[in-house]
């Protein structure tokens, strides 16, 4: 049975799915492909499992590098899980290009070369935001675009994260955004 919850954070309201083996799902209300893994049939209410992601947000948006995962239940195509799976391995507080993600990928899968726009396009269907960090991934020019939870929220994490964003283009809609947590 899968079971539901919303977790209110510093970025709105996030929508978190848990089965019995790990989390399925971690969304920001409204993004794109929202809930896309929730099948018809769930309850709302807490398990473990989502009592760990809620315990890893918090420590996460208060500025603290978490020190653990929680139980993950990776749902999509082998090639998606690949990328998912290289995503947990880029560091809290730095970036990667989608080219860097591929390249790591196809080094572990033989015959498997995907290319940075099919990694882009693997990574916007990442249904488990933030936790599986694909918002520390760009594309080589180092623009914000292109995240499914918008490119502010993009930027709001890569700040909590204090990122170096000196090499990021910066779009004028966010240059003027404050840290999380500033006055």
């Amino acid at each position: 049975m899968v079971t539901v919850k919303y977790y209110d954070s510093s970025l709105g309201l996030i929508f978190l799915a848990a089965d019995d083996t790990g989390l399925i799902g971690l969304w920001f209300e409204g993004q794109k492909y929202f809930a896309q893994t929730l099948t018809r049939n769930y309850q709302t209410g807490s398990t473990p499992i989502l009592e760990s992601a809620v315990r890893w947000l918090r420590g996460y948006f208060s500025g603290e590098k978490p020190s653990f995962t929680p139980p993950l239940h990776l749902i999509g195509t082998d090639c998606q899980i690949a990328v998912w799976k290289r995503l947990l391995t880029v560091p809290y507080g730095t970036t990667a290009t989608y080219a860097d993600i591929g390249k790591r990928v196809a080094a572990q899968r033989t015959g498997f070369r995907p290319s940075p726009q099919a990694v882009g396009g693997m990574m916007s269907q990442n249904p488990i935001s933030i936790i599986i960090p694909s918002h520390r991934v760009v594309p080589a020019n180092g623009s914000l675009t292109g995240y499914a939870g918008g490119v502010i929220h993009r930027a709001r994490l890569l700040m909590l994260e204090k990122t170096d964003m000196k090499s990021l283009l910066i779009p004028a809609s966010v240059a003027d955004l404050q840290p999380l947590g500033a006055a």
